[in-house]
C-alpha cells in the first residue's frame, strides 16, 4: 500500500469511528446503552438493517463467488422481500405493543421462560459463531497486505472492534451504519468501474457480459426443481422466505436495529426499504465478482489467489514441480485468451454456428484450467501438510491489491473494513445485549440496578467477543466464508422461526408442547445437516414445519391444564 492508500484508508475508518463516539456521548442508562434512546429515522434504520447483513465476509466472499460459480447465489434473497411484509406487518407491531428489548422477551409472555431462554440460547449459539467468521474475514485482509501471520491479525482485529462496541454501544453502532454504508456502495461501484476501464478497448460492457454467459456465468435464475441445489428460484422463494423471516424477525443483531426506530411506521419502511434494495445490491456484488473473472479472461490470474500461500510453495522442495504448474497454467490461460477472441469475433460477425462451436471450446478450456488448479492445490497439500489450499475468498482482494491503482485500493480496502467493523459491532451488541436482558437480568440477577445492567451488558459484549475471536481461528477450515454463515443460520433458524410462528399463529399450543417440539426439530435439522445431501437452505423449513406440526402434536399429547406464563413487565423506557 502506497502513503496515499493509508490516508484514505485511515481517513474514512477514523472518521466513521469518531463520528460514531460522538454521536454517542452522553449515555447514562442501561437503555440507551442497549437500545439507543428509540429515536431513529428510517433512512438510518434500512441502512443500519442492510449494513449488518452485508458484512466483510459479503464484500470478500461474495465476488469469490460469482467468479466461480456465477449468478445463481442472487437466488437466495428471492424470498427476502416479502419476509420484510409479513415481518412488517406481523413482528414489529408485537415488539413495540410489549416494549421489549429483545425478540426473546416476548416468548416469555407467550409461552413461558424455559421457551424464552431456549430461543435466546439458539441464537446464542448460532451469532456467536457467526460473529467469529465475520472477524476473520477482514483479517485476511489485514494479513494479505501487510504479511502479518494471520491468528495474531485475527486476535488484533477482534481485540479493537470489541472496544469499539463496548465503548460506544447500540447508538454508536446505529449512528455509523449509515456512512458505512454509504462507503462500502460507493467503493463496489468504484471496483466495477476500474474492471470495465481496464478491459482491452474493443470489449465493451456487452461483450463483457456475452463473454461471461459463455462461460456459463450469467445463470441468474434456474427453475429446475431439485432439493440437493442450493440455489434455483424455489430453495431461494421458500428456503430464503423462511430463513429471511428468521434472520430480520427472530435474530437480535436486526431485531435490535429496527427497535432503535421511533416509531412503528419508522421501523416499517426502514425494512420495507430493505426489501426493495437488497436484492439490487446482491445483484451488483455478485456482478463485481462476474467482472473480475471476464476481466481474467485477457490477464492471466494467479494460479494460487492466497499470495502467502504461494510463497511459502515456492520456499519447498516442491518449487520446481510449482514452477512447472504455472507454466502449464499460462499456457491454458493463453489457448483460453485466443479462444475467448475468436468467439467475440464470431458473436460480432453474427455467425451463430460459429460462436456456438467456440462457446464449447470456451467451457472445455475453462474445465483444463480447473484441472490444472486441481492439480496446483494437490501439490500444495504434499508440501505444506494441513495448509488451507481453498482460496475463492482471496479472490477479489487479489484483484484489489495488483490492479487497482493508488487511493482506490485505500478506498476498497475501507470499504471492506467498514462492513466489518459494521456487522460485528451489531452482531456483539446484540449478543451482550440477549445475555444480559434474557439470562443476567431475568435469571440470574432480577433486581439488578441500571448501574449493575449497565456494568454486565458491556461484560458480557467483551465476552462474546472473545468467543468470536477463538471461533475465528477455525475459520480457515471452511470453503468459502458467505457460504458458511449461511449454512451456519439455516441449521438453527428454522427452529427459532417455527417457534414464532406457533406463538404468533398457533394460540392453543402452550410452552411445554413447543419447547419439545423445538428440541426435537433442532436435533433432527443437526442430523439432516451431517447425514444427508438436502440443500442447507432447505433446513429452513423443515426445521420450522417440524416445529408447527410437532408442536400441535405434542399439545394434543401432553397433559391439558397448562396456562400461558403471564407477561413480564415491559422494559421501562429510561433502564431497570
Amino acid at each position: 500500500m502506497t502513503g496515499l492508500d493509508w490516508l484514505v484508508l485511515g481517513g474514512t475508518i477514523a472518521f466513521i469511528v469518531v463520528w460514531g463516539l460522538w454521536k454517542s456521548r452522553g449515555m447514562a442508562t442501561s437503555d440507551e446503552y442497549l437500545r439507543g434512546g428509540r429515536e431513529l429515522r428510517w433512512p438510518t434504520i434500512g441502512l443500519g438493517v442492510m449494513a449488518t447483513q452485508a458484512s466483510a465476509v459479503t464484500f470478500l466472499s461474495v465476488p469469490g463467488q460469482a467468479y466461480e460459480d456465477g449468478m445463481r447465489f442472487v437466488q437466495f434473497y428471492f424470498g427476502l422481500p416479502i419476509a420484510m411484509v409479513i415481518i412488517s406487518a406481523v413482528f414489529v407491531p408485537i415488539y413495540y405493543r410489549l416494549n421489549v428489548i429483545t425478540a426473546y422477551e416476548y416468548l416469555e409472555s407467550r409461552f413461558d421462560l424455559k421457551t424464552r431462554l431456549l430461543g435466546a440460547f439458539l441464537f446464542l449459539i448460532q451469532r456467536g459463531l457467526a460473529a467469529g467468521i465475520t472477524i476473520y474475514a477482514p483479517a485476511i485482509i489485514l494479513s494479505t497486505i501487510l504479511g502479518w501471520p494471520l491468528e495474531p491479525t485475527v486476535i488484533a482485529m477482534g481485540a479493537l472492534v470489541i472496544l469499539y462496541t463496548v465503548t460506544g454501544g447500540s447508538r454508536a453502532v446505529s449512528q455509523t451504519q449509515k456512512q458505512q454504508m454509504v462507503v462500502m456502495m460507493g467503493g463496489m461501484v468504484v471496483a466495477a468501474a476500474v474492471i470495465l476501464w481496464r478491459l482491452p478497448e474493443h470489449v465493451s460492457f456487452s461483450k463483457a457480459v456475452d463473454v461471461a454467459g459463455a462461460f456459463g456465468r450469467m445463470n441468474v435464475v434456474s427453475f429446475d426443481f431439485d432439493m440437493q441445489d442450493r440455489y434455483n428460484f424455489w430453495s431461494g422463494i421458500t428456503g430464503g422466505l423462511f430463513l429471511s423471516l428468521s434472520y430480520f424477525g427472530t435474530d437480535q443483531s436486526q431485531v435490535g436495529r429496527y427497535l432503535t426506530g421511533r416509531s412503528i411506521s419508522e421501523s416499517r419502511l426502514g425494512l420495507l426499504f430493505n426489501g426493495v434494495l437488497k436484492i439490487p445490491m446482491q445483484f451488483f456484488i455478485l456482478f463485481v465478482g462476474i467482472l473480475v473473472f471476464v476481466f481474467y479472461q485477457f490477464s492471466t490470474p494467479p494460479l494460487l489467489f492466497n499470495d502467502a500461500l504461494r510463497t511459502r510453495v515456492q520456499g519447498t522442495a516442491q518449487a520446481a514441480e510449482y514452477a512447472e504448474l504455472e507454466a502449464k497454467w499460462e499456457q491454458v490461460q493463453s489457448s483460453k485468451r485466443a479462444e475467448v477472441e475468436r468467439y467475440l469475433s464470431a458473436v460480432g460477425s453474427g455467425d451463430v454456428a460459429a460462436g456456438e462451436a467456440s462457446r464449447a471450446l470456451l467451457q472445455g478450456a475453462q474445465q483444463q484450467a480447473g484441472e490444472v488448479r486441481k492439480e496446483a492445490k494437490a501439490m500444495v497439500a504434499r508440501a505444506l501438510p494441513g495448509a488451507e489450499t481453498k482460496d475463492s475468498d482471496y479472490i477479489f482482494i487479489a484483484f484489489v491489491k495488483r490492479w487497482l491503482p493508488s487511493g482506490l485500493f485505500g478506498l476498497l480496502i475501507a470499504v471492506i473494513l467498514s462492513a466489518a467493523m459494521s456487522s460485528i459491532a451489531s452482531e456483539l451488541t446484540a449478543l451482550g445485549t440477549t445475555t444480559t436482558v434474557d439470562f443476567y437480568r431475568r435469571v440470574f440477577r432480577p433486581g439488578a440496578s441500571d448501574r449493575q445492567v449497565l456494568v454486565a451488558s458491556k461484560l458480557f459484549t467483551v465476552f462474546w467477543g472473545l468467543v468470536a475471536v477463538a471461533f475465528a481461528t477455525f475459520a480457515s477450515l471452511l470453503d468459502n466464508l458467505i457460504q458458511a454463515i449461511n449454512i451456519l443460520g439455516s441449521i438453527f433458524y428454522g427452529t427459532v422461526l417455527g417457534i414464532f410462528l406457533v406463538a404468533f399463529f398457533v394460540k392453543h399450543v402452550r410452552g411445554h408442547a413447543v419447547f419439545a417440539a423445538a428440541v426435537i426439530s433442532q436435533a433432527t435439522v443437526i442430523a439432516l445437516f451431517f447425514l444427508s445431501d438436502v440443500g442447507y437452505l432447505w433446513f429452513n423449513v423443515i426445521g420450522c414445519a417440524l416445529v408447527v406440526v410437532l408442536g400441535l402434536v405434542m399439545q394434543g399429547v401432553l397433559p391439558r391444564g397448562e396456562t400461558p406464563a403471564p407477561a413480564p413487565a415491559p422494559a421501562p423506557a429510561t433502564g431497570a
